[in-house]
């Protein structure tokens, strides 16, 4: 656990085990503290590199808008700090992005990268998904913010199942998200509108494997085919039964995905 300085600003990140290099990049959300259940699986035979982008957990909050660019230039600084020639790069979601965009840019770092939940291209649907959240952050009401986001996170059978740990996250949300919070994932989101990369993935020259789950609203199952047919010799896997956050629901499942991927590459 330990905080580097980059290119001015405060980057946070944790390293476990020793081995291949396994990066997990967080979705919009979430922070290292999210990966706490998969430390243990992922760093038994392999180093675990947790960060937090810029604006995110124990990283360095801004006071300006940028773009998903900025993520990119400080992974690379982390991995020459690090002294990290080659990883395995993990993104969901928001991270799948970035993690496609710094392949596009440092392919040769990479020994593979996986994706999950993940698009190429921020369309006018996710644009205002996007809208609808600042909205939502921007009255600083935690509970408000927890009901417009977090319900198409989930699939209604998690939800349903799992209302009493909702309920728990929702008091969370009330009880630990600070204005900084909610200014820092504006700007998160604001960073990502632009994105529109597929006409770019065939230039990816890496093992790939893409994750997608049967009940995700927020990136569907046809954002990851398009990926999946763009990127040449790409894997592509489906979890049923599960929404956007297959990392929760699914965890066992993600873990044996990424483990396989990773002993194979």
């Amino acid at each position: 656990m330990a905080i580097v300085n980059i290119d001015g600003m405060d980057i946070y990140y944790e390293a476990y085990g020793e081995g291949e290099v396994i990066i997990l990049l967080n979705g919009i959300m979430m922070s290292t503290a999210s990966w706490q259940g998969y430390i243990e699986g992922l760093s038994k035979n392999n180093k675990l590199i947790l960060v937090d982008f810029i604006d995110q957990g124990q990283s360095e909050k801004v006071d300006y808008q940028y773009t998903q660019d900025l993520h990119v230039e400080t992974l690379k600084g982390l991995f020459d700090y690090l002294e990290v020639k080659k990883v395995h790069m993990v993104g969901i979601s928001y991270g799948g992005e970035v993690a496609m965009k710094f392949t596009l840019k440092y392919q040769d770092y990479l020994s593979s990268l996986i994706l999950a939940n993940t698009t190429s291209y921020t369309n006018h649907n996710l644009k205002d998904v996007g809208k609808s959240w600042i909205n939502a952050a921007e009255t600083y009401d935690g509970s408000n913010f927890f009901k417009t986001t977090i319900p198409v996170i989930y699939s209604p059978e998690f939800y349903e199942e799992n209302i009493e740990w909702l309920r728990k996250r929702e008091e969370m949300f009330t009880n630990i998200f600070t204005k900084e919070w909610y200014d820092a994932f504006v700007r998160l989101t604001i960073s990502a509108e632009d994105l529109n990369i597929t006409d770019e993935l065939y230039k990816i020259n890496v093992p790939t494997l893409i994750m997608g789950s049967d009940e995700d609203v927020v990136t569907p199952l046809k954002y990851q085919k398009v990926i999946h047919e763009k990127i040449k010799d790409s894997r592509f896997v489906i979890f049923n039964n599960s929404g956007h956050a297959s990392m929760y629901e699914k965890p066992y499942e993600f873990l044996i995905q990424i483990l396989g991927f990773v002993s194979l590459n």
